[in-house]
């Protein structure tokens, strides 16, 4: 494939759509139905769209905000915005009107499109404050009925537009490589979001790495299920740009909560998501064997085993071992296959890092994992695992293109097609994040011997002990939340003479302890409960064992509240915001040194 033939993104879309014009392309449940928008369709609403925008005053380079859950009409959206020659601004569903009135007013947005009611509502708290804001879309038609903001219809801005003279075209001809496409705001672990610049040849260059590392598993026909927010860099050029440069369908995942009946109906060839979603799954698997029979329990065990010793020693299993490795294939794995679609090639995991245990478990189950890594900075993807060769503990080698070094300090720098333009209206911070061409990730890490990259911990999230040992929290958090009782974790100790943990309960599992130990239920009353916590202080001598006396964790506290998004504790694609966990828990972890 070609990808230098594309001037653009849009280019990209027009010409994949001209010769798969019938093809599903965008795929959605509405009123309990699987509707499919096919490519041509999908064209035809971002012209009409695209001309509208123009016809309200949309000029090249104004930035137009997209405020939305995952849905074809985002798709739509961001390339209208595109033909019309402005800059997308997605925002998170999760933003209060706070982090809009911050997105709006530092990326300067003349519009915002938005899909619901409810956010609607935020959005125009936040365009009410801000006078450069012209208008505001609504996907649904009751939303912004009483706005301070001039609010216009979806529907009725496509049948405008579809009347409108079609200059598409030649607006897409004039977009050249190394504008801006998009402004993806950083998401905030460590402070006030920034708004990353990414131009159509940074996106176009992640989908062609992308399409060459899984180029072995034969990418063709492929089918894609959204559930990552859109918002994301990690979703938005993986699961969306790449997906429309192999001409794949889009299926977009309901919920969380429905995203298992999701896989079922959609039969996705290719999924990519956060290490969150996999902990999850995998504690959710794990959770269903132990209510299965003892002899279920066995064969799930055995499939388990062989699989490990197969993935970590391929040529180690004796004749015997092959032998029951193609029983439990057969009655473990393909179930296994089948409650993912039973057609996946690959599960991509990114946005943080992985628990080698977690990946070694889908890949002992037959469902290949590839771990990779990245940033917004780089759209996002700098490396990936090889379907041939994957390598469980490490994030691959570098994508087609991209190059990678390690600096003295051990931090990980990148250079290429995909490093960002930089920080929108920031140059002082560009200049610190770019410096000769190399982007300073602020991750550290190391190549294996084989140019795979293996990355220890953020640079800023390193705990330097009041002995000068240099500590990674992560993982020693990722083995914390192995043990079933703990759900989350955050290690801290930053120039003192130990670790300490902030420890969230697994509901369920600490519902299951109590009901089998005839305690109350209640996550806030169990958390005090003398008997459960010693419960937990075992799980954590298990995951303190075999670490140097320096990474074991000393005191701890149990926290009944979950780290989560509405709470602001984590950022929209489930990564800990420590930042902000310090300052709500500050007093907490004071008191475990007193």
């Amino acid at each position: 494939m070609q990808f230098d033939r594309w001037q653009s993104l849009p280019a990209m879309l027009f010409d994949v759509a001209s010769g798969h014009a019938a093809q599903p392309f965008l795929v959605a449940k509405r009123n309990k139905v699987w509707e499919p928008i096919d490519y041509a369709t999908a064209v035809a609403r971002i012209r009409a769209l695209a001309a509208a925008l123009v016809a309200q005053g949309i000029r090249p380079g104004d930035r137009v905000a997209l405020v939305s859950e995952n849905r074809p009409e985002w798709i739509i959206a961001d390339f209208a915005i595109m033909v019309a020659g402005a800059i997308t601004v997605p925002a998170y569903t999760t933003n209060t009107v706070a982090d809009h009135v911050h997105l709006l007013s530092n990326s300067g947005a003349r519009a915002a499109i938005v899909s619901t009611p409810a956010l609607m509502q935020r959005v125009t708290a936040a365009a009410a404050q801000l006078p450069d804001i012209a208008f505001l879309v609504a996907m649904a038609p009751e939303a912004g009925r009483q706005s301070p903001v001039p609010v216009l219809a979806w529907d009725e801005l496509l049948a405008a537009g579809a009347a409108l003279p079609d200059a598409a075209d030649a607006r897409i001809a004039a977009i050249g490589r190394d504008d801006v496409c998009c402004l993806i705001y950083t998401s905030g672990t460590g402070g006030v979001p920034k708004g990353v610049m990414l131009s159509h040849a940074n996106l176009m260059a992640n989908a062609e790495g992308a399409y060459r590392a899984l180029l072995t598993l034969g990418v063709d026909r492929e089918v894609f299920l959204s559930f990552l927010p859109m918002s994301h860099a990690y979703e938005h050029t993986a699961g969306t740009m790449f997906p429309i440069s192999v001409a794949a369908q889009i299926w977009f995942a309901q919920a969380a909560d429905t995203l298992a009946a999701d896989m079922l109906d959609a039969k996705p060839t290719l999924m990519t998501a956060v290490p969150r979603l996999y902990e999850t799954l995998y504690e959710r698997i794990r959770r269903g064997v132990e209510r299965q029979s003892p002899t279920k329990q066995k064969l799930f065990a055995l499939a388990l085993a062989l699989g490990r010793k197969k993935a970590l020693e391929p040529r180690s299993l004796t004749l015997w071992e092959r032998v029951q490795d193609l029983v439990v294939d057969r009655l473990v794995r393909d179930k296994m296959r089948a409650r993912f679609g039973g057609r996946l090639k690959a599960l991509v995991s990114g946005g943080a890092p992985l628990n080698p245990d977690v990946g070694l478990f889908f890949t002992a189950l037959g469902l290949r994992l590839l771990q990779g890594y990245g940033q917004t900075e780089a759209s996002p993807v700098i490396t990936v695992n090889t379907p041939l060769a994957p390598r469980l503990h490490t994030v691959g080698p570098p994508l087609h293109g991209v190059e990678v070094r390690i600096a003295a300090d051990g931090e990980i720098l990148v250079r290429g097609p995909n490093v960002m333009k930089g920080y929108w209206q920031d140059p002082e911070a560009t200049a610190r994040a770019v410096v000769d061409g190399w982007l300073h990730t602020g991750d550290v890490g190391h190549f294996d011997p084989d140019g795979y990259l293996i990355i220890t911990d953020r640079k800023k999230d390193f705990i330097k002990n009041a002995g000068g040992d240099m500590i990674a929290p992560q993982r020693i958090e990722g083995l914390l939340t192995l043990e079933p009782l703990i759900a989350q974790a955050i290690v801290h100790g930053d120039r003192r003479p130990y670790l300490v943990a902030l420890l969230v309960p697994d509901e369920e599992r600490a519902k299951e302890w109590a009901a089998a130990h005839g305690k109350s239920q209640d996550l806030h009353q169990l958390v005090d409960d003398e008997a459960f916590r010693k419960a937990v202080g075992e799980a954590v001598a298990r995951a303190n064992a075999g670490s140097p006396s320096s990474e074991r964790v000393r005191r701890w506290a149990l926290v009944a509240e979950p780290f989560s998004v509405p709470n602001g504790l984590l950022t929209p694609t489930f990564k800990i915001r420590r930042h902000r966990i310090r300052e709500v828990y500050g007093t907490t972890l004071q008191q475990l040194y007193d």
